[in-house]
């Protein structure tokens, strides 16, 4: 009797043990997940950012130097800012987009049976 309890507290001690190993790999998973999306989150601003200031500086670039060289009623800097800030945004916004859609897919592929209707 007192061998068969040693056996079977052995096996409750390895389950217990592999179940206390899962919760704590999926916590420093949780973990590093959030420093990372942290840092994504902080890299996404930047690249947002550059995408948004580029067009626009250029746009302003070379308003200036139509308007220097070509010079008309209409002012091409201000046409050209506004062009450049357009295009900027549009094209953050499908790059923003396109991230957003494969997030959800990896998601998606990482629980299947989790539906999140946001």
């Amino acid at each position: 009797m007192d061998e068969q309890h040693k056996v079977k507290s052995g096996t409750n001690r390895t389950s217990l043990s592999r179940q206390v190993g899962v919760k704590e790999r999926r916590k420093l998973k949780a973990q590093r997940g959030k420093l990372r999306s942290i840092w994504f989150g902080l890299g996404m601003l930047g690249l947002v950012g550059w995408s948004v200031a580029l067009p626009t500086l250029i746009g302003i670039a070379l308003g200036i130097w139509i308007d220097n060289h070509y010079p008309s009623r209409y002012s091409w800097t201000l046409m050209l800012l506004l062009i450049g800030l357009l295009t900027g945004c549009l094209a953050a916004w499908r790059w923003i987009g396109k991230e957003y859609r494969e997030i959800r897919k990896e998601q998606e592929e990482e629980n299947p049976n989790h539906h999140d209707h946001t």
